[in-house]
């Protein structure tokens, strides 16, 4: 099971996407809901502790709503890359197949054989 922080984040998160009404207050009904939405078990005295956290969180974030973005550009990434792309060559390591396929345990029609996973 995850961790209790771990859990908050889940709940939180879901809050966000679920019940985000302005300005409203978190009832510890709707944590329970949102916990069992997110299939996360949790007492009554957790669901207590969320509706606290949640509710700070939630005070936290409407902040935001006084931001005055007017006339500002969108922010889709912030590190200034665009795409780079190579050219897909063949490079020769000075090794060919056969000699890779020397150095594994277990091959088949010349792939590397591996136990199956599921």
């Amino acid at each position: 099971m995850p961790t209790k922080s771990l859990n908050l984040y889940l709940l939180t998160a879901t809050l966000t996407v679920v019940i985000l009404k302005p300005m409203s207050k978190i009832t510890s009904n709707e944590v329970r809901r949102i916990a069992a939405l997110a299939k996360i078990a949790i007492t009554d005295k957790e669901a207590e502790k969320f509706t606290d956290e949640l509710a700070s969180i939630l005070k936290y974030v409407e902040q935001l709503d006084s931001v005055d973005t007017e006339g500002l550009e969108p922010t889709y990434q912030v590190t200034g890359l665009v795409n780079v792309n190579r050219k897909d060559e063949l490079q020769n390591y000075g090794v060919d197949q056969q000699g890779l396929l020397k150095n594994v345990p277990q091959t088949k029609d010349n792939y590397i054989e591996v136990p199956k996973v599921l």
